[in-house]
């Protein structure tokens, strides 16, 4: 980490060397803050470090200025927006860096905080993967107090969130367009009507479109103001109100005249009686109040009196009242009655057997490496193990104020079962047992038991070919010959030479793999392991290692190699979302090849998407083509089954949704590889001989640089320093 201006001023003298780097304003702004951080007495070695941009600069230094501990975000992984919501949090007292480890940053830490500040129990209802526009519905209800129950769930999206609460601040019966298969949009139309009062049972059906439902809300409403109460009607409630407005006329009379009988006995009586009963927490506590006034004498008979007149039958304590009277403890506010207050019950909640906390991102060595030897990759069960149980919500226990009324209280909120595969859930319908041997993750909020075969020996050729549905976990070492296919994860706890592993999940090598490039890796997920040597492997995922020699990789994903002595070295890599490595290449020029962003790869990807889309489009065609005759059948006046219209209408709202998740996916992939992306990152040493492609794009270093990262700029490669 650089932690002065003399390494600054080192990089600077770098980038004269090379003028493909643009970036002198970059610097300036750098040292501008640097310069603040000096002035201002500051410790500025803190931040001067150039993998921090000037934003970050300048976030760390107002944290400095202020007396924070700002080495708590002074991070370069955390953008200037992740730390100034740190940094604002620290004010509050609040620890947002527990919310960071679960992924959320930026605008969801922003929404954390301003409810952690309010005081908002938003813990019980946040969600992995919720944005911050969902924190925003959950933590607006909550200020609201509104029973945010009824959609902080991460199965609606914000809009969805926004009409449910909308409906309860209204006091609507929201479960009646609640139903997550609905979209906002016929949300909001039934919303609406019910707001206005209308008869929604006519339209409040997954078979309409939005268009359709406000097409039927409206013409309900022209319907409603055409019936309108003739004068007649308007007669009788003029009478009602005249009715009521007598009956409050001679209450608020009567209620005169006792408190007019009220001030004569008092000032009929011979001596004074001076004294207060005020009622608190909603009717919960009564206290007595008696000044000191010469002449003031107060008897326990006026003190039960005035309780019997406020209607206070309920724990009134006769000890209280009896030592306020006879120790005559005058001006101090004594407790006389108190009711007992409702409890709401405890939530359902589920105790687990298993482990869940994992440490499924492996433990930094000394050298920022990754220790990928020590990790614990999964748990194992065993068929009919007892995996979870699940403890029901308790009733809650009712109370009662001073005026003998029922307080009641509001039950425990019972838990979804769990989802999942590969357990079963016994007649008791809350123990959670495994249906199989095998391994065992809890992922995004759901059980995941696969079949695993372990190998309790070496692989090789005697073995012989070892196929399984599911995952292999292998405690020795694949040599020359050893061939493994699963449908799941391959998990070797030594080393890999000359082989061929195929997996539908992920491939983890703990030691690492080396070979004259025999070793073939194919995975539908990730690929990791300690190193790989003459590899070739193709990936789904991120392929990650402490450095990588003479391989030829090709991913959707990125290589990453980590570490001070990590080094991407030799051989051809074809990475879609990019490389991020410590050193390329090395001092003998080796040629290694970097081919990233939209390669082949990324061509080979478009055009499935493309291929997919084009099935999507032509189901959604033939769906709306069979929703059209089915509209035709009804303007003919025929009757057309409710079921088929709601499946055809549900049919076609899944292909509408899988067409967007497609759209989305392809997006994010185009995003990941534009132009203004930093695809190649080499924190340590770049050598010359070194070739990078960036979308098609070929730039050879000439020299050797340092901490530098490689984006297109007018379709050429440039390389800016970090």
């Amino acid at each position: 980490m650089v932690a002065n201006m003399s390494d600054l001023a080192e990089i600077t003298q770098q980038t004269l060397r090379f003028p493909m780097m643009e970036n002198d304003e970059y610097q300036k702004a750098q040292h501008q803050e640097i310069k603040l951080g000096k002035e201002e007495g500051l410790d500025v070695s803190i931040y001067s470090n150039p993998e921090f941009n000037w934003l970050q600069m300048e976030q760390i230094r107002m944290g400095l200025k202020d007396k924070l501990d700002a080495t708590v975000y002074a991070n370069p992984e955390y953008n200037y927006e992740t730390m100034r919501q740190i940094r604002l949090s620290l004010y509050s007292g609040i620890d947002l860096l527990p919310y960071l480890k679960r992924g959320f940053e930026d605008d969801d830490l922003e929404e954390i905080r301003f409810a952690l500040v309010n005081r908002l129990p938003i813990d019980r209802w946040l969600k992995d993967n919720m944005c911050a526009p969902q924190i925003h519905q959950i933590r607006v209800g909550l200020c609201e107090d509104i029973d945010i129950s009824a959609y902080a769930d991460i199965k609606y999206n914000w809009m969805q969130m926004q009409e449910i609460r909308l409906g309860l601040e209204k006091k609507l019966d929201v479960s009646i367009y609640s139903n997550y298969l609905y979209s906002h949009a016929q949300m909001r139309e039934i919303r609406l009507g019910m707001e206005s009062g209308l008869d929604v049972s006519g339209y409040c059906s997954l078979v309409y479109s939005a268009t359709d439902m406000r097409e039927k809300r409206q013409n309900i409403e022209k319907q409603k103001k055409s019936n309108v109460v003739s004068d007649g009607g308007g007669n009788e409630l003029e009478t009602r109100q005249k009715t009521d407005e007598k009956k409050a006329s001679g209450l608020k009379a009567n209620t005169g005249e006792k408190e007019k009988k009220g001030r004569i006995s008092h000032e009929d009586s011979p001596v004074r009686k001076e004294f207060s009963i005020t009622i608190e927490e909603n009717g919960n506590k009564a206290y007595a109040y008696i000044p000191w006034i010469s002449g003031n004498v107060v008897t326990k008979k006026d003190i039960y009196l005035d309780l019997e007149r406020r209607g206070i039958v309920f724990g009134i304590i006769d000890k209280a009242i009896d030592d306020l009277i006879e120790s005559k403890r005058m001006n101090e506010k004594i407790l006389i009655a108190e009711g007992i207050p409702a409890k709401q019950g405890n939530d359902g909640w589920f105790e687990w057997f298993v482990r869940l906390d994992l440490p499924r991102i492996p433990a930094p060595l000394p050298d920022g490496g990754v220790d990928y030897v020590n990790i614990e990759a999964f748990e194992m069960v065993e068929a009919g193990e007892k995996i979870a149980y699940y403890h029901r919500a308790q009733e809650g226990l009712s109370g009662k104020n001073i005026y003998g009324e029922t307080i009641h209280a509001e039950d425990g909120i019972e838990k979804k079962p769990l989802r999942g595969t590969g357990f079963e859930i016994e007649p008791d319908g809350v123990t959670y047992v495994s249906q199989l041997n095998g391994k065992f993750e809890y992922l995004a909020g759901r059980i995941i038991i696969t079949n695993m075969m372990v190998v309790r020996e070496d692989v090789t050729a005697v073995t012989g070919k070892l196929e399984v549905d599911g995952s292999i976990y292998v405690i020795g070492s694949v040599y020359s010959g050893g061939y493994i296919k699963v449908t799941g994860d391959i998990i070797i706890e030594h080393n890999v030479q000359t082989a061929r592993l195929i997996a539908g999940g992920n491939v983890m090598i703990k030691r690492g793999s080396c070979s004259k490039n025999g070793c073939f890796i194919d995975a539908g997920g990730e690929v990791s392991g300690s190193f790989f040597e003459a590899a070739n492997i193709n990936a789904g995922g991120n392929v990650k290692a402490n450095y990588i020699m003479n391989s030829v990789i090709n991913t959707m994903g990125k290589v990453i190699v980590s570490g001070k002595k990590g080094m991407l070295l030799g051989g051809s890599i074809s990475a879609v979302c990019g490389v991020d490595t410590y050193n390329l290449g090395n001092q003998l020029s080796l040629e290694t090849v970097l081919d990233v962003g939209r390669n082949r790869l990324y061509e080979k990807q478009h055009s499935e998407y493309e291929k997919k889309r084009e099935k999507l489009l032509s189901d959604l065609k033939s769906l709306e083509h069979e929703w059209k005759k089915v509209i035709k059948l009804e303007e003919a006046g025929k009757t057309v089954p409710e079921e088929l219209r709601r499946k055809l209408h549900a049919a076609i709202e899944i292909q509408s949704q899988r067409l967007a998740e497609l759209d989305g996916e392809e997006s994010k992939l185009a995003n990941q590889t534009g132009t203004d992306k930093g695809l190649v990152i080499v924190r340590g040493k770049a050598y010359d001989g070194s070739i990078v492609i960036l979308n098609g794009f070929k730039y050879t270093l000439s020299s050797e640089v340092r901490r530098v990262l490689f984006k297109l700029r007018n379709k050429q490669v440039v390389m800016v320093t970090l």
